[in-house]
């Protein structure tokens, strides 16, 4: 049996899409999202990114980490998705309804409304999210805010001053992180402007974070760094991030198709 995928990314950030949407496709789990990310071995991907059918929206989408692991939420991926869908949709994910939209600078998704207090995020106790007293070397007394998952957010001097592929797993596998954490470091340079450096949870460091990027515009506002539309620049290029008065936040940028192939399933150890 040979299955079908899709290679996409949003910024550099890349997927490995599976569309059992209309043809079933057999299960997909840890081991096997692990096995196709793997760049030398696999296709090769930060995130696998699984399509289902939906009672709750128009479709589901799973997202697996490079490391198998299931997470509720991926901004870039949904921009990708939407932009694979070729219409507006609302997707269910694990991180709640998203829905997308085409716009003229690529696809525009809804995110959700972000969530603060220390049992959303989650943290191992109680405490303000706002100014975490806690530290890590030079990051300190970050802002925590999950968009549908789960991200602490550090505004520093300049984000590619800090040694993030040694910090960021210290950070994203701490004990004050029950279900580990993606974490940020950036920079504002104006008030609609923020550099910034995502290590993802169960990915690493990776050249664009569309969750990232979200929250780390709703901490900057809620901090009064920046205003409400702000247009955050990560490695792979830049986003716009608006947080409106209705508490939605809105995103908007590019997502690429770059190749579809197959694979058979037998090589992944796929029973059929």
């Amino acid at each position: 049996m040979r299955i079908d995928f899709t290679k996409m990314h949003g910024l550099g950030n890349d997927f490995v899409v599976l569309d059992a949407r209309e043809r079933p496709l057999p299960p997909v789990d840890a081991p096997l999202a692990a096995a196709l990310a793997d760049r030398h071995t696999g296709i090769g991907c930060d995130q696998l990114i699984l399509l289902e059918p939906s009672r709750a929206g128009d479709f589901r989408m799973r997202i697996f980490n490079a490391d198998g692991s299931e997470v509720e939420a991926c901004g870039n991926a949904t921009r990708a998705i939407g932009l694979l869908h070729g219409r507006p949709a609302a997707i269910e994910t694990r991180g709640g309804i998203v829905r997308s939209t085409p716009a003229e600078s690529g696809i525009s998704v809804e995110m959700g409304k972000p969530r603060f207090d220390w049992e959303a995020i989650p943290l191992g106790y109680a405490m303000d999210t706002h100014a975490m007293p806690v530290a890590w070397e030079e990051l300190v007394n970050p802002i925590a805010v999950n968009v549908g998952n789960p991200h602490v957010i550090f505004f520093v001097p300049d984000p590619y001053a800090i040694d993030m592929a040694r910090i960021g797993p210290m950070i994203e596998t701490d004990a004050l992180f029950p279900a580990r954490i993606n974490v940020n470091v950036a920079g504002v340079t104006a008030r609609d402007a923020i550099t910034l450096r995502v290590w993802e949870r169960g990915a690493g460091l990776t050249r664009a974070c569309g969750t990232g990027a979200c929250a780390t515009a709703v901490g900057a506002i809620k901090r009064g760094l920046v205003d409400r539309r702000v247009t955050v620049t990560l490695p792979g290029g830049p986003l716009v991030i608006e947080w409106r008065d209705d508490d939605e936040i809105v995103m908007t940028g590019p997502a690429t198709e770059a190749f579809r192939g197959s694979f058979e399933a037998a090589d992944y150890g796929i029973a059929v």
